[in-house]
């Protein structure tokens, strides 16, 4: 992840879900580790970081090979009670302990199982709580580690083995000309074979057609040629009994490397035409676009969530006859409204251990297994409980939060009422808006209501008999059966 504006992005997520959803209750940053690409991607993160968390230099700090005084910085990692982010790219990746580490962030991808493990694994170290609290105050005990993976290095499957890419700093046009002047080195052949069969993947068929075309081959085969030139096995069937290190030895791994690169090396439109696609799939930086979150959560876990959800349904069958809000939902019909109080009641209920479940925590559950049947929200209430009760009962098809049922009902009765001609002025449509919002809080609306607030803002009861005339009553009735659910 190199476009600042993405960066950045990420940082103030981090951030704000710091003290309310990675450790709530928090106030200080905990001891973050963040991997990047080279030492410049780390010298542009440390520079957001400083500025996304309005400190000092001392905040967040770069400690790679190049920095001054790598080792010192470390020491004073470990201790520090200031210094919060470190930004590294391989220095800390492996034999490093920094015991109060509790978040290790990704702003690059990893391949390697075993890299990956090392990486991961400076935030698994264990500590004291009173060495740990002497340098992050506000915690207790370090019981967990957080990875924050921003660029997707947890979602694919990963792999150990001796990489092509030997050498990122020389361009794909520099390695095929090396290649048609059959001056190459074995490093170099690996390093284009490498770029050859990523561009591979990317091709599609009418590109892989026109080059195989030109080449009088399959470009993977080419591939297949380059990579078994520089095979240790490959090599030594080709020397046999010559004795390595010798003037012949080198000269038979040459004549490897030579027929080789053969078909690159005679074919100029080739290697012209693999130039011009390569262009074609390069990655652009957009550094001018402004990004926007969509989303940022937690690993999902799917065991958990079906366990959740298992217990939520036996709960629901275990006490129906003894909480009222289970009584009406229970019974089915989609006019049977439950009272805010009968709510807030099962609300209660629920939260007691052994359960712990909140509104949120059940959506959550039901989003993570059956996406495709409910409706995310930013906020979940009291009410939502009705949807989620409705929804485990198999009495609806779609978990869609309690509110925005009431607004999509609001619309559809104030296109009834239109349809029957009848006219709200602004301020009666000011009453009615309000009177939604109430519904859709606390799953109705009474005339006692109106005499709390944002009502009072208007007169209450007087300003509503003012505003909606005598009929105020017959509106809240109406407005309470057509938009509950």
């Amino acid at each position: 992840m190199t476009s600042p504006a993405q960066i950045r992005l990420v940082l103030e997520t981090f951030r704000d879900r710091l003290n309310s959803e990675i450790f709530p209750g928090r106030t200080e940053v905990p001891k973050t580790l963040i991997f990047c690409k080279d030492d410049a991607h780390a010298e542009q993160v440390v520079t957001l970081a400083r500025e996304v968390f309005g400190r000092g230099n001392d905040f967040a700090v770069k400690i790679t090979y190049s920095a001054r005084s790598p080792r010192e910085l470390i020491k004073t990692f470990r201790t520090s009670p200031t210094m919060r982010i470190a930004v590294t790219v391989d220095m800390i990746a492996t034999g490093t302990d920094i015991k109060p580490l509790e978040c290790v962030m990704f702003l690059r991808d990893v391949r390697s199982a075993t890299y990956f493990e090392q990486m991961k694994g400076r935030g698994a170290r264990t500590i004291d709580p009173t060495d740990f609290q002497a340098v992050t105050p506000d915690a207790e005990v370090k019981d967990r580690f957080v990875i924050v993976d921003a660029v997707g290095v947890t979602e694919h499957d990963f792999v150990d083995a001796t990489p092509l890419q030997r050498d990122r700093s020389v361009s794909l046009e520099k390695l095929l000309q090396k290649a048609a002047a059959l001056t190459i080195t074995g490093d170099e052949v690996a390093t284009l074979a490498s770029r050859l069969a990523r561009l591979d993947q990317q091709l599609t068929d009418a590109e892989r057609a026109e080059l195989d075309g030109l080449a009088g081959r399959s470009l993977r085969s080419i591939t297949r040629g380059l990579v078994d030139a520089i095979d240790p096995d490959a090599q030594a069937a080709a020397l046999g009994d010559v004795p390595a290190g010798t003037p012949e030895a080198e000269k038979a791994l040459d004549a490897l490397i030579e027929t080789a690169v053969e078909p690159l090396a005679g074919n100029a439109e080739l290697r012209q035409r693999i130039l011009e696609v390569r262009r074609t799939h390069d990655l652009v930086i957009d550094d001018v676009s402004t990004d926007r979150l969509l989303r940022a959560e937690g690993v999902v876990d799917t065991d958990r969530a079906r366990s959740v959800i298992e217990s939520w349904a036996a709960y629901l069958q275990e006490h129906r006859d003894e909480i009222t809000a289970l009584q009406v939902l229970f019974d089915g019909t989609p006019s049977g409204r439950v009272e805010y109080s009968a709510l807030r009641e099962l609300a209660e209920r629920i939260k007691r251990p052994p359960y712990g479940w909140t509104p949120d925590l059940l959506w959550t559950a039901y989003e993570s297994l059956e996406a495709g049947r409910v409706r995310h929200s930013s906020r979940y209430t009291v009410t939502d409980l009705i949807r989620l009760v409705r929804f485990a009962l198999g009495l609806e098809d779609e978990l869609v939060p309690y509110a925005e049922t009431v607004r999509e009902r609001y619309a559809a009765w104030l296109l009834q009422q239109s349809n029957a001609g009848v006219v709200f002025t602004d301020d009666q449509r000011w009453w009615l808006d309000r009177v939604a919002d109430t519904i859709a809080e606390s799953a109705g609306v009474t005339a006692d209501d109106l005499d709390t607030a944002p009502f009072t803002e208007r007169g209450g009861v007087d300003g509503a008999l003012r505003d909606l005339g005598p009929q105020v009553v017959e509106i809240l009735e109406s407005m309470n059966a057509e938009l509950t659910a």
